[in-house]
């Protein structure tokens, strides 16, 4: 027996406990994505308490299931009840303020509901997904569709549009100092753009070239940048950042996508050739552990179920793909960087992230 073996308990009950806590898993996501495309958590955050019957008026939805979901989620602890001897639809129902920055504060680095989109994104898939899985196929980001990309974007915004430009970039001097001057950045898998804006706001003498192959991201990053009034220095391109001005950037960063690259490769040799002499190759990916062990903590298994659903379904849509999967492992993007001609790949450490790893590819 190994030494990771001897650390759990191997039994019919604690399997069966661990199942049974992964099927109140699923049907608390469904709650979550109910809640969240219903607008029964925003209602509650911003108009305060209600019964069924008037949160169903307030959102424009049924009374009965409203307070089926209502009862559910009090009983579940993520809302109170005033009264729960009350009639069916007399009971008040109550959001705890420390709750809204989790379920409906879009602004919050703690917002966890649109990860609910991109599981019930994929789970529209399943059909698709098994023959991928039977074929060795794939299933591509477009086919997932609106909810897996605006779900993406929003569980990413509050990092990329604020806590970015506020808490990390300023702790690298060079890149600050570039930036405050005027400097361009070539934002590599831009998404719906929210990074691109973000370095766009806090640094308004920056301009930001994003590049993606998905059109409605682009579409979408197009008007995020026109409504955050930065569209002036902010241009999104449909294209790959192999077209991007070869010497031209002082910045040209990935977050978040290196791993959903059928190739990634030859996207990290032309981001070399974009940046300019004694700029910054800036990549954010997973913080995952360093190697594969059967013992990982909650962030693991939560990238390798994002892997399993997304995002290694969406590498391998693409013919010839490496098929890197969410858990990227650091030897993995330094293995990558090496053969794209980077000689080195720093760890930034005091770019503290609880799921992100930030590197500098130099």
């Amino acid at each position: 027996m190994t030494t990771t073996e001897n650390t759990r308990t191997h039994s019919t009950d604690a399997c069966a406990e661990t199942v049974f806590g992964w099927i109140l898993g699923m049907e608390h996501t469904t709650a979550l994505y109910l809640g969240d495309r219903l607008g029964w958590y925003a209602s509650l955050a911003q108009d305060g308490p209600a019964t069924a019957p008037e949160l169903a008026a307030r959102t424009g939805t049924s009374a009965r299931y409203a307070r089926e979901w209502l009862e559910y989620q009090a009983v579940s602890g993520l809302l109170t009840v005033d009264d729960p001897a009350a009639a069916p639809d007399e009971r008040r129902f109550a959001m705890p303020p420390e709750h809204v920055p989790v379920l409906a504060d879009l602004d919050s680095e703690a917002i966890l509901t649109p990860f609910a989109r991109i599981l019930m994104a994929s789970l529209r898939r399943i059909d698709d997904l098994l023959e991928a899985y039977r074929t060795g196929g794939g299933v591509s980001w477009e086919q997932l569709g609106d909810d897996a990309r605006e779900g993406q974007a929003a569980q990413n915004r509050p990092l990329l549009r604020d806590g970015l430009s506020r808490d990390h970039l300023p702790l690298l001097p060079d890149v600050d100092a570039a930036l405050r001057a005027g400097g361009r950045v070539a934002d590599v898998g831009c998404g719906e753009g929210w990074s691109a804006v973000g370095i766009a706001r806090a640094y308004p003498s920056a301009r930001v070239d994003g590049f993606d192959v998905d059109a409605a991201s682009v579409a979408a990053a197009r008007r995020h940048a026109a409504d955050e009034g930065v569209a002036d220095r902010v241009a999104v391109h449909h294209a790959d950042v192999a077209t991007a001005e070869a010497g031209a950037y002082d910045l040209v960063c990935a977050f978040e996508c290196v791993h959903d690259m059928p190739d990634p490769v030859a996207v990290l040799a032309a981001m070399r050739r974009a940046v300019a002499p004694g700029g910054t190759v800036l990549i954010m990916d997973e913080k995952v552990a360093d190697a594969f062990a059967p013992d990982g903590d909650e962030v693991e298994r939560l990238f390798y179920g994002f892997s399993l659903m997304c995002c290694l379904p969406d590498g391998l849509s693409t013919a010839g793909s490496v098929g890197t999967g969410t858990v990227m492992r650091r030897s993995t993007l330094e293995a990558y960087a090496r053969e794209a001609g980077f000689a080195q790949v720093e760890v930034l450490d005091e770019l503290d992230n609880d799921i992100f790893r930030f590197y500098r590819l130099s």
